[in-house]
């Protein structure tokens, strides 16, 4: 198991709470933060006991960027870092086999806003926001955000959002479909760990397969979907969890999962 210096890992029964933890600089993304995010991701998402993740930021922020103080190195290279440093991280969040919950308490800037999209699901605090800071700084967005957000609210109101350097809140979030719940602010971390908890009592194959098929849903077309979804059907169909869950319907009980 790893130790971690810029990051915290809470579990809690069936939920991994990770935490990034630099409050005073906003959970801005610096050498360790990058290192700890990443080993913490792979911890949980190799814990068998953790069903649902949650990703959150320590303070009153989710996460403000790249930490613009962090001196480069006389070798440094962005595009390095970029495919080498966040990339993998992000990937093990949307490629993990359970669902992983952004917790957004607070600004999600830049990269910051790439990882709170990336997440399967989204709770928003009402005063907390989404905010493509790129432009303001003379640079592009990254970290997948012109993917994230081109799928999530269409290319053109996408671009409109990043050259604008619109602080999207929690509302306007909701209502363009970059997140799922708005709660008050001080409810943000309860919320997510309700449903967290929620989710961990359902088929941990089913929220595999399901978040699996989706993904394939939206690079492919509708009969190639219809072959992914039958495939993992089949895998389903075969599984002690679908056994147990015909059982427990007919016998009138909650089921007990095993992902398998």
């Amino acid at each position: 198991m790893n130790e971690y210096s810029a990051v915290t890992v809470e579990r809690l029964g069936p939920v991994a709470r990770v935490t990034m933890n630099r409050p005073k600089q906003l959970n801005a993304f610096n050498r360790d933060l990058r290192r700890d995010l990443l080993n913490a991701v792979r911890d949980v998402n190799d814990d068998e006991a953790i069903r649902v993740c949650i990703l959150t930021g320590a303070g009153r922020a989710f996460c403000a960027g790249a930490d613009l103080t962090e001196q480069p190195s006389d070798n440094f290279r962005v595009d390095d870092q970029l495919n080498h440093e966040y990339k993998p991280t992000l990937l093990a969040i949307t490629e993990a086999d359970k669902p992983w919950i952004s917790a957004i308490n607070g600004p999600a800037a830049g990269i910051g806003s790439a990882f709170a999209m990336a997440c399967d699901l989204s709770v928003i605090g009402e005063q907390a926001y989404l905010y493509q800071a790129f432009t303001a700084i003379g640079l592009v967005p990254d970290g997948g955000s012109t993917w994230l957000l081109a799928r999530a609210v269409g290319r053109k109101r996408a671009y409109e959002l990043m050259i604008e350097g619109t602080k999207i809140k929690g509302a306007q979030a909701l209502e363009l479909g970059l997140v799922n719940k708005v709660v008050a602010d001080d409810q943000v971390q309860s919320a997510a760990l309700e449903w967290a908890n929620a989710l961990a009592q359902k088929s941990p194959l089913s929220l595999s397969c399901t978040k699996e098929a989706l993904a394939a849903a939206m690079e492919c077309d509708f009969g190639t979907a219809i072959s992914v979804e039958a495939e993992l059907q089949r895998t389903c169909t075969a599984s002690d969890d679908a056994r147990e869950g015909a059982m427990a319907f007919f016998e009138r009980r909650d089921p007990v999962w095993t992902g398998r």
